[in-house]
């Protein structure tokens, strides 16, 4: 006996739609060019692969059984899916990408990111995006090893450029400036003067991990001996400080909100607050020329406003 695999195929499932909308095997096989017995035949085939009944025979009209109903809505699916793959690989052959992967590092602000995926959805093209959150040396691993096409907020310097592959393109987004804060009712928010590395130590700290999997990792402004709570992002550091779990260096720009707000005091320190130098990176497969899609991300950062609101338009909560 054929199996459901064997009997659903696209042609079958027109070919029920078509008995479903006629109402009748004879005005199907009429419409479709067939022999009623022969339709009728295909049909049974069908019903006999799923052990189901997909029509009601017991009346003139072939009625649709509840079983039969529910392989229509989903058939109607799958056919339009079908047609929905052979246009996309239609308009691939044309340049585009079938997919593109962008790493995004958790310092980078996400309503410009998001505004940025609405005007490329505009364009109606037939790539589909794929974002993934990364931070410090993770978000150039993602592009060196092949999980990303591109990479927003990448740190690229000497040690994460030891791990480049060939291929790989980068691009500057400006600078990011950090600012050490605490929550209002912290021990260090009371503090005058600038805080030093011995009082720094007595206090936790709170640190974004290295979404990096190749066993190197960046640690940033670290205390040695310091208690220091880590967690998956700068959003979840954030989090961590408002909620006076330690204190840390934000990004000022997504810090200013909370600060301004009173929610974060921001402190003085002895130790210079960190500057982020911040690119943009990208991977060229073996034709040396990018994609479609990725040719208009690459096209956006050539704005100064765009570079600067993916650095700086933090949003407070």
């Amino acid at each position: 006996m054929s199996s459901a695999r064997d009997v659903l195929t696209p042609d079958a499932l027109a070919m029920l739609q078509a008995v479903a909308e006629t109402g009748s095997f004879a005005g199907a096989a009429r419409a479709l060019g067939l022999v009623p017995s022969a339709l009728s035949y295909r049909v049974r085939q069908i019903e006999d692969a799923l052990d189901v009944l997909l029509f009601d025979r017991s009346a003139r009209q072939a009625r649709v059984t509840e079983a039969g109903a529910e392989l229509l809505r989903e058939g109607a699916r799958l056919l339009g899916e079908i047609d929905a793959v052979a246009n996309r690989v239609r308009r691939v052959a044309t340049g585009w990408e079938a997919q593109l992967t962008i790493a995004l590092d958790t310092v980078i602000a996400r309503d410009p990111v998001m505004d940025l995926v609405g005007a490329f959805y505009d364009l109606n093209p037939p790539t589909r995006l794929k974002l993934r959150d990364e931070s410090l040396l993770g978000t150039v691993q993602a592009l060196t090893d092949g999980h990303a096409d591109l990479a927003i907020g990448a740190v690229v310097d000497s040690s994460a450029l030891s791990y480049a592959a060939p291929g790989v393109h980068s691009c500057e987004l400006g600078e990011l400036h950090f600012v050490y804060c605490v929550a209002p009712h912290h021990p260090l928010a009371q503090e005058k003067g600038p805080l030093s590395d011995e009082l720094l130590r007595r206090h936790r700290g709170v640190a974004a991990a290295d979404s990096s999997r190749s066993g190197h990792s960046m640690n940033v402004n670290l205390i040695s001996g310091q208690d220091v709570l880590t967690v998956p992002s700068m959003h979840a550091k954030l989090s961590a400080q408002l909620h006076g779990l330690g204190g840390g260096f934000l990004p000022e720009p997504m810090a200013r909100p909370f600060i301004e707000a009173g929610h974060l005091v921001a402190c003085r320190t002895r130790r210079s607050p960190p500057v982020g130098q911040m690119h943009c990176a990208w991977r060229v497969s073996g034709s040396g020329q990018p994609g479609r899609a990725l040719t208009w991300w690459l096209a956006r950062f050539e704005h100064e406003g765009t570079r600067r609101a993916l650095l700086e338009n933090h949003r407070g909560r």
